[in-house]
């Protein structure tokens, strides 16, 4: 993954995501032009992809929920997310 995805912030990464909706199954990658392609089975519907998206950020890089944040793009597929007590280099090798 190129550095200039994941940026490090202090005590963690920010990662411009794109999200694809009531996808056929979960992942998170490949890289998709300036943003990582996270596939989520939940609908846009009452923040229930934004959780997913929490979700499957926090089980994919290994931390927990509380540590995952959507700063930008809460109603876009567009997203940025800071993950907070991990580095560049484990966003780097949790992308399928």
């Amino acid at each position: 993954m190129s550095e200039s995805l994941a940026t490090a912030i202090p005590g963690g990464v920010r990662i411009p995501i794109l999200v694809q909706p009531r996808a056929s199954r979960v992942r998170f990658g490949p890289i998709h032009g300036d943003r990582v392609k996270v596939a989520i089975l939940s609908p846009p519907v009452d923040g229930a992809a934004n959780q997913a998206v929490i979700a499957l950020l926090a089980k994919t890089l290994g931390v927990a929920k509380r540590k995952v944040h959507i700063t930008a793009g809460h109603t876009s597929r567009r997203k940025t997310v800071e993950v907070l007590g991990i580095g560049v280099a484990a966003v780097a090798e949790s992308i399928a």
